[in-house]
């Protein structure tokens, strides 16, 4: 049988140089995917179907949470230092995390999702004229959101975003987002469906604050006033304020007013009694519903504002 060793030599030498070939030829070192962390949910959802499956995105708020009151904890901080490219709505959005965003010391890309869209209250100075911002400030209204049209725009800066921070993932994210910016196109046509449903002299807003503007401008609607005379909920009206929007809905005969999910009913239940005004089921303007709800996505979400809003004026 000696005569054989030699063979049997070779043979084994032969197989482990191809084992170490199998080996070398695998990726010794893949780097992780790149941290995706969004700010809001709603918005959360929009950049995932621009992301597809190719990347895992992440919320930094839980769901149900008001981003004018949130206060980011220092885990949020952690998260925010360790992300590779954050998604914020901003124009005022996210005041809380101004000073975070100045300091956290991250090395991340900073995508500010309505980049490029018009403030709307810039083409209205009467705040100023009649001196009552002195009051109630208006820094700006950043529920761009509001209007599908508007989240094109998202879609545009969130592609921008991902491409940068994953250049090989560029041609699957410009796809996504051509999909959803068609989606947002159908959303658009929908609502616009619906709304002609609703005689143009009912087409009237009350609110629990300033959320709903650039939604009635794009739909028709006339804002007869809000609760909170301000486009953020950390504004508190005085009496005077309550007597003005009395007024308001007594002159212009508004049948329903619209409230965030979870928001406080006292003040609203005070003009029901005065006013008759009728209180409608509650809308998702700021966080999409938990778990599986008639609004667990950005486009359900406004499909069903939409309905509950039509079925409150027609």
């Amino acid at each position: 049988m000696s005569r054989y060793k030699p063979f049997f030599l070779l043979l084994l030498l032969g197989l482990a140089v191809v084992a170490c070939a199998t080996q070398t030829s695998q990726p010794v070192n893949q780097t992780s995917s790149p941290r995706v962390l969004v700010v809001e949910n709603f918005l959360a959802d929009i950049v995932q179907n621009v992301a597809g499956e190719h990347l895992i995105v992440e919320t930094l708020m839980p769901s149900g949470v008001d981003p004018h009151s949130y206060q980011p904890s220092p885990q949020d901080v952690a998260r925010i230092a360790e992300c590779d490219l954050l998604i914020l709505n901003q124009l005022g959005m996210e005041k809380a995390l101004e000073d975070v965003l100045l300091n956290t010391g991250g090395d991340f890309i900073l995508v500010e999702a309505s980049a490029g869209l018009v403030d709307r209250t810039e083409k209205d100075q009467a705040y100023e004229e009649e001196g009552d911002d002195q009051d109630h400030p208006h820094d700006g209204d950043p529920h761009f959101w509001l209007d599908p049209i508007n989240v094109i725009t998202y879609v545009e800066n969130i592609l921008d975003g991902l491409i940068q921070v994953d250049p090989e993932g560029a041609q699957e994210y410009t796809r996504n987002a051509e999909a959803y910016i068609a989606e947002l196109n159908e959303l658009h046509a929908w609502i616009v469906e619906q709304v002609n449903q609703i005689p143009a002299q009912r087409r009237l807003l009350v609110t629990n604050h300033e959320s709903l503007g650039y939604f009635a401008d794009r739909y028709g609607f006339t804002v007869v006033g809000s609760i909170i005379p301000s486009a953020t909920t950390g504004a508190s009206p005085t009496a005077q304020d309550l007597v003005i929007l009395t007024k308001q809905i007594e002159e212009s005969g508004a049948p329903a007013i619209f409230l965030e999910t979870g928001t406080n009913t006292r003040l609203a239940e005070q003009l029901v009694s005065e006013t008759g005004i009728k209180i409608a089921p509650g809308i998702y303007s700021h966080s999409t519903a938990k778990g599986e709800g008639p609004a667990s996505t950005y486009l359900e979400m406004m499909r069903y504002n939409t309905t509950v809003i039509v079925e409150a004026l027609k």
